[in-house]
């Protein structure tokens, strides 16, 4: 694994029963980049990003993340330290006010000490636009700001690489635009991102590269002004025709 990828797959396969959800899956990925992973409802794509940090165990293969294998053993609290995960729901705390939630996991995981994780707390809820929800309960807020919650949560963990899964599919469609401008900041400030999504005007604007999967395979990757205006497999065209015709 060479020194600039942060995450590397090779051949990953993976099924559920009968079901084959990954069919040997090649992927790499470097420091800094920001990769949007499109393809049809059910072909793989979740499955793909819960593989990396561990939540999902693979049949065959190899993954690695800043050259250390990630498998099930003792050290998957720590790699799931440094990966941050963004869910389509946004699986906040409800009892817990907004700072407690995010202050929860850099005290309990990394011994960061109370005042100081309030302070980093408070400061990325100014960064991703709702420093005054502090004190509110994740049912005081919209969708919108509880997954703006979520995204400070997993960015408190200092992570080297944020997962996003669908982060904008359980929105009313006003409230995706915030979200999704939190994460171009993210882009912006050279973060490595896997995001899987719909909004392909963000995957336009903001990603290095799209990579597409269908049946569990990767079936075309590239920039993705290419792959929109030229989109090379049938399969793809297909896909980029239903969405330009939405």
């Amino acid at each position: 694994m060479s020194d600039q990828n942060l995450v590397e797959l090779r051949a990953i396969r993976k099924s559920f029963g009968d079901n084959v959800v990954l069919a040997g899956v090649d992927l790499r990925v470097a420091r800094g980049e920001v990769i949007v992973i499109a393809g049809p409802s059910g072909s793989g794509k979740s499955t793909m990003l819960r593989c990396i940090n561990g939540l999902e165990t693979i049949d065959e293969g190899e993954i690695f993340f800043d050259g250390q294998p990630v498998g099930p053993s003792k050290g998957m609290p720590a790699l799931r330290a440094q990966i941050g995960f963004v869910f389509q729901q946004f699986h906040l705390f409800p009892h817990m006010s907004v700072l407690d939630n995010i202050v929860l996991a850099p005290m309990k995981v990394k011994g960061v000490a109370h005042d100081a994780a309030h302070a980093r707390a408070r400061e990325l809820l100014e960064r991703v636009g709702i420093s005054e929800k502090a004190d509110q309960y994740p049912a005081d807020l919209s969708g919108g700001q509880q997954q703006r919650v979520a995204i400070a949560r997993a960015l408190a963990m200092d992570p080297k690489l944020m997962l996003f899964d669908e982060p904008t599919s359980a929105l009313d469609p006003e409230m995706i635009r915030e979200v999704l401008d939190v994460m171009r900041d993210l882009a912006r400030d050279g973060m490595t991102m896997l995001v899987v999504t719909h909004e392909m005007g963000f995957a336009r604007e903001v990603c290095d590269r799209l990579v597409f999967i269908d049946g569990g395979l990767i079936v075309e990757e590239g920039p993705p002004a290419e792959f929109f205006a030229n989109a090379r497999s049938e399969r793809a065209r297909e896909f980029v025709d239903k969405i330009i015709h939405h």
